[in-house]
């Protein structure tokens, strides 16, 4: 059975696009995050406030594996940094994987997150200037990971209901 995989940057949209997706495919939709979370029993700031960020990637990697060999059929929303560590990009090339990218501009990731920051440690504490540098570098960091999924979906100017068109039409 395939596992749909969405992957991109914070604030691109995977929780929502897979939340519609799952909707209209009545294929369960995983959380990766939210999975960690009720397995370690603690949230994810507090993972890396107590354990740091090494352990947490340990267990990303190993959830993110887990979650890949179960035999059901899921849509699977990674982290927005699952791809960069742990050689996870090259899970997303497993025949029995569909990996989407959903590519958004700086700007539209700036719009999106300077909204609700404060739903962000990371960058709650940035002001605009600092906020769009951030994005553009890590986006810049991250480019080589995210593209190694098999399918870019772009979301710049797109509503969810079209942005979910777009990878039904890949599915099919």
């Amino acid at each position: 059975m395939k596992k749909i995989i969405l992957l991109g940057y914070m604030g691109c949209g995977k929780s929502t696009i897979a939340h519609k997706l799952s909707e209209k495919t009545t294929i369960p939709f995983l959380d990766l995050d939210q999975y960690i979370e009720e397995k370690a029993n603690l949230t994810i700031k507090e993972l890396f406030e107590k354990h740091g960020e090494i352990y947490f990637r340990k267990l990303e990697h190993e959830a993110f594996v887990s979650l890949l060999e179960q035999k059901e059929t899921i849509i699977l929303g990674l982290g927005g940094g699952t791809p960069c560590y742990a050689n996870n990009h090259e899970l997303l090339q497993r025949p029995d994987v569909v990996s989407i990218y959903l590519k958004a501009s700086v700007t539209t990731l700036f719009e999106r997150l300077s909204r609700n920051k404060s739903k962000r440690p990371l960058i709650a504490n940035l002001n605009d200037t600092e906020l769009n540098e951030f994005i553009a570098k890590h986006l810049f960091d991250r480019s080589y990971y995210y593209n190694q999924a098999q399918y870019k979906v772009t979301v710049d100017d797109k509503t969810v209901a079209e942005t979910v068109e777009s990878i039904v039409a890949l599915l099919t």
